[in-house]
């Protein structure tokens, strides 16, 4: 009988984690210390045993969720998958000759759990020829065993190929999108007026817009793996000078692709707002944004809501006194009330546990939908992990911390896992990916062309500019 994997929302409970379920091998012996129950520390030889199932035991998921993650920051995935691959065979050759045949009966599903585990959750692990090598030589030797055993490798590798394939082609379609917007701009700098629509043309309905924003939001967050916040910021590991942990190991830019389409969705929004060259239109364009932002909100598209209303807030956009004067006002001052930086974010972070209350009773994908602030995120992880060490004194792996981290990106693998409830619009979403999008010079032009500049600073850079 395979062992049963829960949902991803049960592994971490909310008062921490499920650290009491371990099936502990050893207490504090074994290079492993435990505290209450609670895996603090280990050497990491100790912490890679106890990620190898045996005939009595098997990890439990939080565990092994926790060690794939944060085992990266000390050696490959490649290194680690030998070594249990190793670990693996090693148990096998010291069982009694006789019984090699129902020790494989016994220890096979729970093998076969720990790679579809691994398989699913960091599937961007086995872009590595040398990962793949390893996960067919230990599938080969389970599946030798038993028929049953041979479906059920073929299935884990079957759905494993499927994921690769699947994020080698969002990678050709992102690598397609930023060459036909490149297209675009170099016509809009020859002949602007050609090919300019705008965007309240293409869509006249502000929840229709904040509903495609979603979808791209939810496609774009879907395809970032857990493994890419630790290796954003990996360093050296102290106990070994002369590697460092990462040369080859970046197999995927999908954190950074979502970055640049926030920065994207923020220039979009300044470009329509500085193209109209009246003003009454310029107003129009920043309500309208102002109801897709008051939109996203209300879906829990927080990333959106932020793009927009940084959009709003460039200079060249917020020195259009003339145009903001016609603007009501009222509802754009509630949204940045809610993304008010001070305090560390209160508000939003307050708005965002609402949300994600909501999700976790929801009955339908609308209300499930949690989309993070995305730069806040990758942030907060990033100070958890320079805030702590990643070795003890003793040279022991700190654990403690990363549980902490592996609560932080198991709360971001739940969002990323919703269906968005949407009809997709082709053309909006094509217009909202692909639309050409002013730089900073050409968004200070047309702001100086649609209200003259005001100062010495002003005058000097429009001079400059033209």
């Amino acid at each position: 009988k395979m062992p049963q994997t829960p949902p991803f929302a049960a592994m971490f409970d909310s008062s921490g984690y499920n650290r009491n379920l371990y099936q502990s091998k050893e207490d504090n012996c074994g290079g492993l210390y435990y505290h209450d129950n609670n895996l603090l520390s280990g050497s990491l030889e100790a912490l890679i045993q106890h990620l190898v199932p045996n005939v009595d035991y098997y990890p439990d998921r939080t565990y092994i969720f926790t060690f794939l993650l944060s085992s990266r920051l000390f050696m490959h995935p490649y290194e680690l998958m030998a070594k249990v691959c190793h670990l693996c065979i090693e148990q096998q050759r010291l069982s009694e000759p006789g019984l090699d045949k129902n020790w494989m009966q016994k220890i096979a599903p729970k093998i076969l759990q720990l790679l579809t585990e691994w398989t699913e959750t960091f599937p961007y692990d086995f872009r590595d020829e040398r990962m793949m090598r390893n996960l067919k030589e230990l599938a080969q030797r389970i599946a030798s065993g038993d028929e049953m055993y041979r479906k059920n490798v073929h299935q884990l590798l079957q759905n494993l190929i499927r994921k690769l394939a699947a994020v080698s082609q969002y990678e050709e379609v992102l690598a397609k999108i930023d060459a036909t917007s490149t297209d675009r701009l170099t016509v809009l700098k020859t002949k602007p007026q050609s090919i300019q629509r705008d965007i309240i043309t293409v869509c006249n309905d502000p929840y229709v817009l904040a509903q495609q924003l979603t979808h791209i939001e939810l496609e774009r967050l879907n395809y970032i793996g857990p493994e890419e916040f630790i290796q954003a910021f990996v360093q050296k590991d102290p106990l070994n000078n002369d590697k460092s942990c990462y040369g080859d190991q970046k197999k995927t830019r999908n954190l950074e692709a979502y970055v640049e389409w926030f920065n994207r969705l923020s220039y979009l929004v300044a470009t329509e707002i500085c193209m109209p060259v009246k003003k009454k239109h310029r107003a129009r364009v920043i309500e309208y944004f102002i109801d897709v932002a008051r939109e996203c909100f209300n879906i829990g598209n927080f990333n959106s809501l932020m793009a927009i209303i940084s959009g709003m807030n460039m200079s060249p956009v917020s020195r259009l006194k003339k145009t903001w004067a016609k603007v009501k006002t009222a509802k754009f001052y509630i949204l940045e009330h809610q993304m008010d930086p001070s305090s560390n974010f209160y508000n939003y972070r307050t708005a965002l546990r609402g949300a994600t209350q909501r999700s976790l009773t929801a009955h339908s994908n609308r209300e499930k939908i949690v989309i993070p602030f995305f730069s806040l995120l990758i942030k907060d992880i990033y100070f958890l992990n320079e805030g702590c060490a990643n070795r003890l004194p003793n040279g022991h792996v700190n654990f403690e911390k990363f549980w902490e981290l592996a609560k932080q990106v198991s709360e971001f693998m739940t969002w990323k896992q919703v269906e968005c409830p949407f009809e997709r619009d082709w053309k909006i979403l094509q217009y909202l990916l692909t639309v050409p999008v002013f730089s900073d010079d050409a968004l200070y032009l047309a702001s100086y062309e649609s209200e003259s500049p005001e100062n010495h600073i002003e005058k000097d850079r429009w001079k400059t500019l033209r």
